[in-house]
């Protein structure tokens, strides 16, 4: 084994597997964890509307559905250190089998207490680090001309929220209250087992030879960590803050059903995860800054015509669709930045502090919304703040992220160029 600067190289001690089959695992592993991730969302409303819990504020479905979001995005800073230094063939495993005791724990003995719910959802929180693994995980496996489409269907994995939405209230209500949570629990189980005995990580894959608080440091000090980390707060948090709170923004301000709005909110994540691959793919061909760009005026328009609330099945739909496809691709694009421009040694530990900042950005609009719904009786507040919010993103995508963009281009031509 050999030493080059903070890191070594290794190959597997495996048969090397077809990297399209990694990429298939991956993808499936994110989904079942990310289903797992979201499965309290769709039933806030529902315990609110019911009284299950007694009598919740907007703030207390809020938080429900928050808490697993906080702490699954910071766990991502740690998992993904981890993930660069034992790789996603033992990580992948070991988060999938973490993520059943919580939610096994809600199915037999959180359901009916707000208290227990929410630390059941604090450890449901380790389901949302799965990402910080899978994305160097499937950045070894494949060339750096691919990895952006690579990453971006990694990232349509995130579509497990739609599972979640989709099936959650109906299996609740319909089979029983712990059906969602066994069935989950379940798949999970099921993966844990197939992803340990096929998954293998890249043959060649960079190991880092420095301490966990060493590579954070280090990694944190990339000017690329902290722009990816405002670009992706907006992008990915801003899908994860609708697909956790937009039930329950769409029971309170139009007065849909549980069922309705889950509906809803699961078309908007259909969108977004069709996109991120998309992004990925575009980045690829273009790159990644006019993708950005694109998308974040894209949320600009769309967060302020919200804003006025809008019919919703015709202005309104059409306001978050378009919202729901930009923050897709400004997902996807994110992270092709990111494989661009980070040495393969860093992609875990960046990738980990870039996510926690795209979790971070999903838990605190919730609240936000939350709050400022309960003093004024209007969302319009928070969604024109998303609206300037997505405004600033877009004057520092198209300064000082493009600036970086091109300096590293220009640093790896006088390298091709001797």
């Amino acid at each position: 084994m050999t030493t080059t600067g903070d890191s070594a190289r290794t190959e597997a001690d495996a048969p090397t597997r077809s990297p399209y089959l990694m990429l298939a695992l991956a993808t499936v592993g994110f989904a079942l964890n990310f289903w797992a991730w979201a499965l309290l969302s769709p039933l806030g409303p529902l315990f609110r509307q019911n009284g299950t819990l007694g009598t919740l504020s907007e703030s207390d479905v809020a938080l429900m559905v928050a808490v697993p979001v906080v702490v699954g995005s910071l766990g991502r800073i740690v998992v993904g250190a981890l993930t660069d230094r034992y790789g996603g063939r033992v990580m992948f495993p070991l988060v999938s089998a973490a993520t059943i005791v919580p939610v096994l724990f809600l199915a037999f003995f959180a359901l009916d207490s707000y208290a227990l719910i929410l630390v059941g959802g604090f450890f449901l929180g380790i389901a949302g680090t799965a990402f910080a693994v899978g994305v160097p995980f499937v950045n070894a496996w494949f060339p750096p001309e691919r990895r952006g489409l690579a990453v971006g269907i990694f990232g349509a994995g995130m579509g497990g929220t739609a599972i979640s939405a989709l099936t959650t209230v109906n299996l609740y209500s319909e089979v029983g209250h712990r059906a969602p949570f066994l069935i989950t629990a379940f798949a999970l189980a099921v993966y844990t087992v197939v992803s340990w005995l096929v998954l293998r990580d890249a043959p060649g894959r960079s190991l880092p030879t420095t301490s966990l608080v060493t590579r954070l440091v280090a990694n944190a000090r990339l000017p690329i960590t902290w722009q990816a980390c405002v670009m992706y707060a907006v992008a990915f948090g801003g899908y994860v803050a609708f697909s956790v709170y937009l039930p329950a923004y769409l029971r309170t301000e139009y007065g849909l059903t549980p069922g309705g709005a889950a509906n809803r909110m699961a078309g908007f994540v259909v969108v977004a995860v069709l996109m991120r691959p998309v992004g990925g793919w575009l980045s690829d061909r273009l790159s990644p800054i006019p993708v950005l760009a694109g998308g974040f005026a894209v949320v600009t328009v769309g967060a302020a015509v919200a804003a006025t609330h809008p019919p919703v099945d015709s202005l309104g739909a059409a306001a978050f669709l378009s919202m729901a496809a930009a923050l897709g691709c400004g997902s996807g694009a994110t992270f092709a930045l990111v494989a661009r421009v980070t040495d393969p040694a860093r992609v875990g530990g960046v990738t980990g502090l870039v996510g926690a900042a795209g979790g971070f950005g999903g838990f605190v609009p919730p609240l936000l919304m939350g709050y400022i719904y309960g003093r004024t009786d209007s969302y319009a507040i928070g969604l024109g703040l998303l609206s300037i919010t997505a405004a600033l993103t877009l004057v520092l995508t198209l300064t000082v992220v493009r600036r970086t963009a091109r300096d590293h281009d220009e640093a790896e031509a006088r390298v091709r160029l001797g």
